[in-house]
């Protein structure tokens, strides 16, 4: 965990600091529970009403302590300069399941700050049109200031009152919150005008829509002139888009490339079995599924650039070029193409022989109309069964194509990651996807049922 972390080397000479720093990131990613000197010190007070104590080594203070922390399931260590106590605990592995999954879901209300610093801070929602984003459901006393919001971006309606806690990022992006470091945008800074009425326009780099309740200690007096309010802590607008962002654009237009492909290919080659193009699309495509993934992505991606001049990078010209996306996004929908004309081809040829495509051939139907009209339409079926393995199948080949291109998406984080040792990313990208694989299977048995309405997902009675 600490191996790229630059502070340890500069604590090595101050040994209290370093234990200290380290006990702090184990107890922020729950690996354990960790109280300072002080802090258990507060702990012991509160829970024996014994003000004598104090955290300076000694027996008496030692055995006060102590039974106090076996009786809590602590263990009391001394720093090595100072001799002074502090307390840890491992969590066992139940316990950190149980933390990760109850502090997963955070909603925002007006007592969810609570400042000592100001006691009379107001505690309302109510919907009023702000001068900085317009039409809003205004919090005060939430952690951020617009509940409810509305904007041109995608999807348009927006909301703060849910938010998703995976964790907090060490030993890079270090103090960040995970879904910060997956969700944030991403690149250099833009400025927005804002209008703020009465003829009043500013230009900033600003996200309002950000902002959260921050206290008096920690307020930026230029912010606080600004905004009139303690709701000072604001992120701020990047020109592009996230790591979600990045790989989901990435992985809808790959899918869409794969079927555009795909299911053209398999049937044609199903219509004409046997035949030219059936050999030829055949032939190819047994020579792509053998080939490496990791030379295919290669292979083509120094076609694309010698012949093409297409960028062989992704921050050659940035998320903001066109040109950046077309490599990685035809690369990843052709690594899925092989399979599935394969798979969808031999489905189509056991069709044929069925009794529905006989008797259609008996009642003078021509073989086009019979494909079209019959054969392809239940083979439409195990399309859609497809797609949540086409989805899955995405993730896995963005974590290749995405590390080859330096694509600033969670398939190259996630390596990343693995190689700076910073588990909690690891862990919050390996949520999202497990996540992305169940929606993307529940997706296709729902998919499936609105294409062959003699499909239920239920039964009922002894059926």
């Amino acid at each position: 965990m600490f191996s790229q972390d630059p502070l340890i080397q500069k604590l090595a000479s101050r040994p209290d600091k370093l234990i200290d720093y380290k006990n702090n990131a184990y107890h922020n990613m729950n690996y354990l529970d960790y109280y300072d000197t002080e802090t258990l010190v507060n702990k012991v007070q509160k829970a024996t009403s014994n003000t004598d104590v104090s955290g300076s080594h000694g027996k008496k203070n030692f055995d006060i302590l102590n039974k106090w922390a076996k009786k809590n399931g602590f263990k009391i260590k001394t720093y090595p300069s100072s001799k002074r106590y502090y307390a840890i605990r491992d969590l066992p592995l139940w316990e950190r399941l149980g933390r990760f999954y109850g502090n997963l879901v955070k909603i925002d209300t007006p007592w969810s700050v609570q400042d000592k610093n100001n006691p009379n801070l107001k505690r309302y929602l109510k919907i009023e049109n702000d001068k900085w984003v317009g039409w809003a459901l205004v919090g005060s006393g939430t952690k951020y200031r617009y509940q409810i919001y509305f904007n041109k971006s995608f999807p348009f309606i927006h909301q703060n009152i849910i938010h998703f806690d995976l964790g907090t990022s060490y030993p890079t992006f270090s103090g960040t919150s995970v879904l910060d470091v997956i969700a944030g945008r991403q690149g250099a800074t833009v400025s927005k005008k804002y209008n703020l009425g009465h003829g009043v326009i500013i230009n900033s780099a600003d996200n309002v829509y950000t902002r959260q309740y921050q206290s008096k200690t920690h307020r930026n007096a230029f912010d606080y002139d600004r905004y009139k309010d303690s709701y000072t802590n604001l992120d701020q607008n990047y020109q592009d888009p996230s790591m979600i962002g990045t790989s989901f654009r990435a992985g809808i237009f790959a899918l869409i490339i794969s079927y555009a492909i795909s299911i053209p290919m398999a049937f044609f080659m199903a219509r004409f079995k046997g035949k030219l193009f059936d050999k030829v699309g055949t032939g190819v495509v047994t020579l792509l599924i053998a080939i490496p993934s990791l030379a295919f992505i290669y292979a083509f991606r120094y076609i694309g650039a010698q012949l093409f001049g297409l960028p062989d990078s992704f921050p050659t010209q940035g998320a903001s070029s066109f040109a950046s996306w077309v490599m990685p996004t035809v690369i990843l929908g052709l690594l899925s193409v092989s399979g599935l004309v394969i798979w969808f081809r031999r489905y189509m040829i056991d069709q044929q022989q069925s009794d529905y495509v006989k008797f259609a051939r008996s009642k003078g139907l021509t073989d086009n109309e019979i494909y079209r009209k019959h054969i392809f339409k239940n083979a439409s079926i195990p399309i859609v069964q497809n797609i949540p393995g086409m989805i899955i199948g995405l993730i896995e080949g963005a974590t290749i194509t995405e590390n080859i291109f330096a694509m600033p998406g969670m398939g190259k984080m996630l390596p990343d990651a693995i190689l700076a040792h910073n588990n909690s990313i690891v862990i919050g990208l390996v949520f999202i996807f497990t996540t992305i694989g169940v929606l993307s299977v529940l997706l296709g048995d729902i998919l499936m049922v609105i294409v062959d309405p003699r499909i239920k997902l239920s039964t009922k009675g002894d059926e």
